[in-house]
């Protein structure tokens, strides 16, 4: 006779989780969640005037090379700040998910593959990426004065003087915009830098406010730390309270997916297949050397503070194998809401990623962490049903 799910929970009525399992549920819950620590690399941080620019740059279409692409293009904010899709589409179609950003600002590196070590320097990237936005520094820079002079004055600083600078210079894009880019005397090149640095400490400044939301999971766990039986929108179903001790226990998923945010934020090989079609795409060992040499990182002269607040750059892995075909663990909260999955959106449900997982298939490039999964069709079922309650 197959095991009833009353008998897998030990009983019905209040479930009879383990002290163990208790605290582990407990440091699981949104109530666990410290407060926001500060960004001593970005004074503009917590400033409500530079929140404000961020977030009117943040929507303005015109921080691309086109006029048609804008932060919250991708980033849609009635998704979860991400796009539904497979991978982004910009300028062009890019070779990743769009990540939602809620909690972002707890991250200590950024994007799939952990290229970028602070959010301000994030925000950055995709507005030089040719497959995003496409624009130049020059570009920015002049947008800026044209069009939020006044207003970027009084929250950061003057601006330097862009008289006869080109209208569109960087170290990206064309070959004639690189070219325009070096023959600028290296003044010229700083001032452009420093606008564009303060462009992203003020996005960065706005996304520190996209939060995440309870849901009946934190309802329930904090009913549980409390001792009380959770009841009405507290109370999770026989089948998710399975798939709670599957997440904890036998399936391991907490190895990673851990904590409030249900992230590690670390970079795991888990066998993810690549996207037939899509540039070979190896992960955090590709970017190592990338973030060390962004003049936008921590110990770059962007930077405001001291290098004390530099030690997870300082400190990285730079050259082991576990970084191989390794991307960030994402945060499962809202994930049921946010198909396709993984890194370039290989798997299209919550089923397909659990079955990936159980059948723990080896990568094709350096060793994956995953081991194969004895689990029957009916805890399958449960994992799904309990990360289901992770989204409101």
């Amino acid at each position: 006779m197959a095991v009833s799910l009353t008998a897998l929970l030990g009983g019905c009525g209040q479930p009879e989780f383990t002290d163990v399992e208790k605290r582990t549920i407990a440091l699981m819950s949104l109530s666990a969640l410290a407060p926001l620590p500060p960004d001593p690399t970005n004074r503009f941080a917590d400033d409500p005037g530079a929140a404000a620019l961020g977030a009117t740059l943040f929507f303005d279409t015109g921080m691309s090379r086109d006029g048609n692409v804008a932060c919250g293009t991708c980033h849609k904010i009635d998704r979860q700040f991400q796009d539904d899709l497979p991978r982004g589409i910009g300028v062009a179609e890019t070779n990743r998910r769009t990540m939602p950003l809620a909690g972002v600002a707890r991250d200590p590196f950024f994007f799939w593959d952990g290229r970028r070590d602070s959010l301000w320097s994030q925000a950055l990237v995709p507005l030089e990426n040719p497959l995003e936005h496409a624009g130049t520094r020059t570009s920015y820079a002049h947008y800026i004065k044209r069009r939020f002079g006044e207003r970027y004055e009084r929250i950061f600083r003057p601006l330097p003087d862009l008289t006869g600078l080109p209208a569109n210079a960087g170290p990206f894009g064309a070959p004639s915009e690189r070219a325009a880019w070096a023959a600028m005397t290296e003044k010229q090149r700083d001032g452009v830098d420093l606008v564009f640095a303060d462009i992203g400490k003020a996005m960065a400044a706005f996304e520190r406010s996209l939060v995440h939301m309870p849901t009946r999971f934190d309802r329930f766990a904090d009913a549980l730390a409390r001792g009380t039986a959770p009841a009405g929108d507290a109370a999770l179903s026989e089948e998710e309270e399975a798939g709670l001790r599957l997440f904890i226990g036998k399936a391991s998923c907490s190895t990673c997916h851990t904590g409030p945010r249900f992230t590690d934020n670390h970079f795991h090989n888990t066998g993810v297949p690549p996207v037939v079609g899509l540039p070979v795409d190896r992960g955090r060992i590709a970017v190592v050397d990338e973030v060390r040499a962004d003049p936008f990182n921590c110990l770059g002269k962007f930077r405001d503070g001291d290098e004390e607040a530099c030690g997870e750059l300082r400190f990285m892995q730079k050259s082991s194998p576990e970084l191989i075909r390794a991307y960030k663990t994402p945060s499962l909260r809202g994930v049921a809401g946010r198909a396709p999955y993984m890194h370039a959106g290989q798997f299209a449900t919550l089923e397909q990623v659990v079955d990936h997982y159980a059948k723990a298939a080896a990568s094709i490039e350096g060793e994956t962490e995953i081991h194969p999964l004895q689990l029957s069709d009916r805890e399958r079922a449960a994992l799904v049903a309990f990360l289901k309650t992770l989204s409101d």
